[in-house]
């Protein structure tokens, strides 16, 4: 008779195991559901761009891939994609437009420097440099400022008693 307990309670055990994930719902946190009741719609990926343009150009893939594998009629293409390419247009103009207006905007660059004032470092390769007290390039590296051992030109470091550098062929003062 113990056995057979024994056995009752084991198979109950692995019902209830195996059945666990289905019958157990993960609550989702509030907001994470498309639908009314929180439930997410199965086909939906939340990283979509549901932008007018990205879904636009998407509409244009898909009549397409259906015009390709037989699914729409020349005439159907035809007129599905004058329709969602005038769509995909207004929004890309839309979205330039915003930009332009954007960049308008957006602070004038810094005033030039007056005469006699000190010129911001610059990289012979990447030009002025945003930083004003900048020693080195922020893109490859390479020294800005004039120092002792260094080429003034291109910042490569100098052979003691050289009389020309060997990075750009400038003349080193003496």
């Amino acid at each position: 008779m113990g056995e057979l307990l024994a056995g009752i309670l084991l198979a109950a055990g692995a019902v209830a195991f195996v059945l666990s994930p289905i019958l157990r719902r993960r609550p989702e946190p509030a907001g994470v559901g498309a639908g009314m009741g929180g439930e997410r719609d199965e086909g939906e990926d939340p990283d979509d761009d549901l932008s007018p343009g990205a879904v636009a150009l998407r509409a244009l893939k898909e009549i397409e891939f259906d015009r390709a594998t037989g699914k729409l009629s020349d005439a159907d293409y035809n007129a599905l994609k004058a329709r969602y390419t005038a769509e995909a247009l207004a929004a890309l103009r839309a979205e330039a437009a915003t930009r332009d207006t954007a960049a308008a905007a957006a602070p004038a660059a810094p005033p030039a420097p007056r005469r006699g004032s000190p010129r911001p470092p610059a990289c012979p390769t990447h030009g002025p440099r945003p930083e004003n007290d900048a020693a080195f390039c922020s893109d490859c590296g390479r020294r800005l400022t004039v120092a002792p051992g260094y080429c003034a030109r291109c910042g490569a470091a100098l052979e003691e008693a050289a009389r020309y550098c060997h990075g750009c062929g400038a003349r080193v003062a003496a």
